[in-house]
């Protein structure tokens, strides 16, 4: 039985670290708001600060929205770093900044401790399934020792290469989903506007070359106009902005990616950055004047 932090426990958050006490391991918790009472029920202990977690956890697991969150928890007053001693790891599973995330972990491996990033994909139901994509940039050794609590959250989980690689990765796999969503919309709402049942295409579509999960759940969603969050629209648009930022810096283009923002864009300015991400289909629907199906 390991004793493992976990910070943050949101939508995702929740759900991983259920999986993690289920596994046997004992909980250190703390989070802005009060932690879910099953995972106190279950045995879990509730700190007052990160510096807290990080002195009583020998693996410290954060899992937060964006990059200044993941900042403040590891090195604000109260933060990480203040209670971590030599040999503890540090694994942040947001999605955040790689290259902020390479200046992160120089800071922990100076307090003699490990790093390592291991951003997630598969969203709520992932998380609730333990299902989870693990994307893993840092040192191997310390991959290992960490293996074992991945195993409990996701089914793919691969060590990618050094700090900062596997958040890399995420957003390269944002931007796949994010092109995905907006092609799936686009082609249930061809098909709709052209008095064909979006259903019934989906459904003869998952039995061919463009079958998909994103055509399988979240052509679902569109169908069924069902958009309560599994991962938010301001989630995906701060991933896109990572990728959008990171091809500036390279000298690449990403021309689709802006498009696949600019759509998530105008549905923040509808007041829809709260919604699932497959609602990314109410922007094209606005332009069309014309919606998928009605709820």
């Amino acid at each position: 039985m390991a004793k493992v932090g976990f910070i943050g426990l949101g939508i995702m958050g929740s759900p991983m670290a259920d999986n993690l006490q289920k596994g046997g391991h004992k909980l250190y918790l703390h989070d802005q708001k009060n932690p879910p009472a099953a995972l106190i029920e279950g045995g879990a202990t509730v700190c007052t600060s990160g510096a807290e977690v990080a002195k009583r956890a020998d693996i410290i697991i954060v899992m937060v929205p964006d990059t200044p969150h993941v900042e403040a928890v590891l090195f604000s007053k109260g933060g990480v770093a203040e209670g971590l001693s030599a040999g503890k790891i540090v694994v942040d599973m947001s999605s955040i900044s790689p290259i902020a995330t390479k200046g992160f972990a120089q800071k922990i491996n100076a307090l003699g401790c490990e790093y390592l990033d291991a951003p997630v994909s598969g969203g709520e139901v992932g998380a609730k399934a333990a299902s989870l994509t693990i994307m893993v940039g840092g040192n191997e050794s310390a991959f290992n020792d960490v293996k074992p609590l991945f195993e409990l959250m996701g089914k793919n989980i691969t060590l990618v290469g050094g700090n900062g690689d596997g958040q890399t990765t995420k957003v390269a796999n944002q931007i796949i989903v994010a092109l995905n969503i907006q092609a799936v919309a686009e082609a249930l709402l061809f098909a709709s506007k052209a008095g064909a049942d979006p259903a019934r295409v989906r459904q003869a579509l998952m039995g061919g070359f463009a079958s998909s999960r994103i055509l399988e759940v979240h052509g679902e969603r569109m169908v069924k106009r069902t958009f309560n969050p599994g991962f938010r629209i301001e989630l995906h648009q701060k991933d896109l902005n990572l990728a959008l930022q990171g091809a500036k810096a390279l000298g690449v283009s990403l021309p689709n990616t802006a498009m696949a923002q600019e759509l998530m864009n105008a549905c923040a300015a509808n007041g829809m950055s709260g919604l699932d991400h497959s609602a990314l289909c109410r922007a094209i629907e606005l332009m069309s004047n014309h919606e998928i199906a009605k709820g």
